[in-house]
């Protein structure tokens, strides 16, 4: 069953744990909102990431992460103590308050200005990928797993506006210039990126079915 997400942070939880164990690392997350009705197999928006939960008590939950994923993400770079965005899976009765969000990191940006203009503050964002061709203005991003709005795009940076309520609910609040972030593109912006390029390029056109009977 595929798991998705809304990119609307429940809670900040904070690593309180990290291991090596064979071809797997075990994390540790101190939390509490998002235990609420969660069990084991369950599925958790960790910055952005998702991850299945093997073990969990009253104040927190282990999730198992492959080193592929440890390597391509922010994960690489986390410590004790790190405040991490949370999201349980969407359920047939939550409202679909941000975008659809899958949990899986197209890529890792870097925030290379922080911007304070009035009511909002503006967040640039360096982000030197492939996967950068499905990002458009107005359009939906996922940042360590937060729903956000693209503002502007240029070369190969691209910005977005938050207010200050999202920052201090998230763990933007902790983030500086330098910093790396998970960065997930709109998988309908990518759907439609897709369909718009096959067929600008397929073969197929008017005058071919019409000379061919169609």
């Amino acid at each position: 069953m595929i798991k998705i997400f809304t990119g609307i942070i429940e809670e900040i939880g904070s690593l309180s744990d990290i291991k090596r164990e064979s071809d797997l690392y075990s994390l540790r997350v101190s939390c509490k909102k998002v235990l609420e009705g969660t069990k084991i197999g369950d599925s958790i928006a960790t910055n952005g990431v998702c991850l299945t939960v093997t073990d969990l008590g009253e104040d927190f939950y282990k999730a198992d992460v492959m080193v592929e994923t440890i390597k391509s993400t922010t994960f690489k770079n986390l410590k004790r103590g790190e405040k991490l965005n949370l999201e349980r899976a969407l359920s047939p009765s939550k409202r679909l308050d941000g975008h659809i969000v899958q949990g899986h990191v197209d890529g890792l940006g870097e925030i290379i200005s922080i911007l304070n203009h009035g009511n909002e503050i503006v967040y640039r964002i360096k982000f030197d990928s492939d996967n950068f061709k499905y990002i458009a203005p107005k359009g939906s991003i996922a940042l360590d797993g937060i729903s956000l709005t693209v503002s502007r795009v240029g070369e190969k940076y691209f910005e977005v506006s938050i207010i200050p309520t999202t920052i201090r609910d998230t763990n933007l609040i902790n983030k500086k210039v330098g910093d790396m972030i998970n960065i997930e593109t709109d998988i309908i912006g990518r759907y439609v990126y897709n369909f718009v390029n096959a067929k600008s390029e397929s073969k197929i056109t008017e005058s071919f079915l019409l000379e061919n009977g169609f």
